[in-house]
């Protein structure tokens, strides 16, 4: 069988790793030079430990199991085991923490409350005040920056010829393609095919549309009322800290935006425990995770409303940069980038993904919001297994 991916970001290199790993050939097209969107602007994480029940949680426990299986042939995405911490600091918080524990799921994803001694035995940078630490063993990462590098690396590597990457190619038709403005040039076989802005057709058995948040152009012309979202974050990175940060660190915010973590005591938390002034107006959290180099990748904010800004606020990395710098018990690093980023996610946001057949041959995969790095792995294997590779 051949496979065309369209997309270069985690996605899509999931996609092509599935389709590789079953025998087939696979051609990968990525508009940009490199993927620059989400897969790259995000912190790395494998987070089992806010996902929802049920399906959800479901795949990112399949994910977690094929990351580490990846990671051990691929050492170069960096995949450590490294779990997270959500330190907690008023009786609220906790009776939160406390909440998750009694989860019929909570094995499953690792949970552990601990002191505030044992959190640190775990991690000793977390020198800051805090009560106790939800731990959530099952949670790990790795280098979202260079991830697709060398899993593409690796494709080269194991398909001993039946993987091609074309980067800088925008594709700009698909299903029964017959021609190009420029005399279009036709590479393999199969009936689904897809037309590139160089004039090149490419055939193949099947499509896999994996286009992140490009939702305009192409995909709009396929499905106009796409049930998916676009959603806007900014996110910053240190330089190195100087001492390992073992575990991966979110605040008690990140209660609020998880839905693992919906019970009574959340409610009581976000009716008598406000949130600081610009995390609520941000709809922020804190999230902490220290890359090879040993700077630390914090954030986020989360904006929903059309059209985004298109420059960054300085007020949210503040208060991101105090929250963390409360933890460490240090002041932090000095900031060595700063950026925003866009991901697809679901309007209904309690499903995975979005899958949809858009033309003979051809599938549009998007909108798994911020799972994406989490659960690529498992998306990408539920497509090959409902589509018979």
């Amino acid at each position: 069988m051949r496979v065309i991916v369209v997309g270069g970001g985690v996605v899509g290199t999931m996609h092509a790793w599935q389709a590789v790993e079953r025998g087939h050939e696979v051609v990968q097209i990525e508009r940009e030079a490199e993927a620059r969107g989400a897969s790259l602007r995000n912190f790395g994480q494998i987070w089992v430990s806010g996902r929802a029940g049920g399906e959800e949680l479901d795949t990112a426990l399949r994910a977690r199991e094929l990351w580490e299986r990846i990671g051990a042939e691929v050492p170069g995405l960096g995949f450590r085991a490294n779990g997270s911490l959500t330190p907690v600091r008023t009786p609220r918080e906790l009776a939160v923490a406390e909440a998750a524990l009694a989860r019929q799921d909570a094995a499953a994803r690792g949970y552990k409350l601990l002191t505030a001694a044992e959190a640190r035995e775990i991690n000793p940078a977390l020198r800051g005040a805090f009560e106790a630490a939800l731990w959530c063993e099952r949670d790990a990462a790795v280098e979202p920056r260079t991830a697709q590098l060398h899993l593409r690396e690796a494709l080269r590597t194991r398909a001993a010829g039946r993987y091609t990457f074309l980067a800088g190619r925008e594709v700009r038709e698909v299903g029964e393609v017959t021609g190009g403005p420029h005399g279009a040039r036709a590479h393999g076989g199969g009936p689904a095919a897809v037309r590139d802005d160089h004039g090149d057709v490419h055939r193949a058995d099947a499509v896999v549309l994996a286009t992140g948040a490009w939702l305009s152009g192409l995909v709009r012309e396929l499905v106009p009322d796409l049930p998916v979202r676009r959603v806007r974050l900014q996110m910053m990175q240190t330089d190195p800290l100087g001492e390992p940060l073992t575990t991966s660190v979110a605040d008690a915010d990140s209660f609020r935006y998880y839905p693992a973590y919906k019970s009574p005591a959340l409610d009581t938390l976000n009716a008598e425990q406000e949130q600081a002034p610009i995390a609520a107006e941000h709809k922020m959290q804190l999230l902490m995770v220290q890359r090879r180099d040993g700077g630390l990748t914090i954030g986020d904010t989360h904006e929903y409303e059309h059209p985004f800004a298109f420059d960054t606020l300085e007020d949210p990395y503040e208060h991101v940069a105090a929250v963390a710098e409360s933890f460490l018990g240090r002041p932090l690093p000095k900031i060595r980038h700063r950026w925003a980023g866009v991901y697809a996610q679901c309007t209904d946001t309690t499903r995975v993904v979005h899958r949809q057949q858009v033309a003979d041959g051809v599938w549009l995969v998007t909108g798994p919001g911020g799972r994406g790095m989490t659960c690529s792995p498992a998306i990408a294997e539920t497509t090959a297994n409902e589509l018979g590779w």
